[in-house]
């Protein structure tokens, strides 16, 4: 019997458009340790689909098409066009890693209320990556209770 949802996959799968497949997947082995599974050349040599493992979840890709202008990278877009929140064992090695393979940091490591430490990367392909290791189980009325203090006005003039 068929699978409507294959092994190995999840309900909700990323798809990415970049501008240079090889390139991506290339950083993607490199600074987030991902596993390519295949990949699909199209026309003109340009990769038309690929997939990679990161973890235990799929992340799909492919070139932009020439003949579809509505599916541009960030790049071409001029604008972030996705982001993805990866949870990993060691986020502060896992942030170095990325950022030592070609990835812009976009926000320091560091811990935040809701109980995750989480950094902020720009992958080569303009695409942004929260990378987050998960430290704290809290109830939702400690969350509120850290999000109301962390989003307090502070210095002078405060409320």
């Amino acid at each position: 019997m068929v699978k409507p949802i294959p092994d190995g996959y999840h309900a909700v799968t990323p798809y990415l458009i970049v501008s240079d497949g090889a390139k991506a997947i290339e950083f993607y082995k490199r600074g987030l340790a991902a596993q390519e599974v295949m990949r699909m050349p199209g026309p003109g040599g340009r990769i038309m689909h690929a997939e990679v493992k990161i973890g235990d979840s799929i992340v799909m890709l492919g070139e932009e098409p020439p003949d579809k202008p509505t599916f541009r990278a960030p790049q071409s877009a001029g604008m972030r066009t996705a982001s993805l929140y990866l949870y990993v064992r060691d986020v502060d090695t896992a942030f170095k890693q990325a950022v030592g393979a070609g990835a812009k940091a976009v926000t320091p490591v560091t811990d935040m209320f809701w109980g995750d430490r989480i950094g902020q990367i720009e992958d080569p392909s303009g695409h942004q990556w929260t990378l987050a290791t998960h430290k704290e189980d809290l109830t939702p009325d400690e969350v509120a209770k850290r999000a109301k203090a962390a989003m307090a006005p502070t210095g002078p003039g405060k409320k």
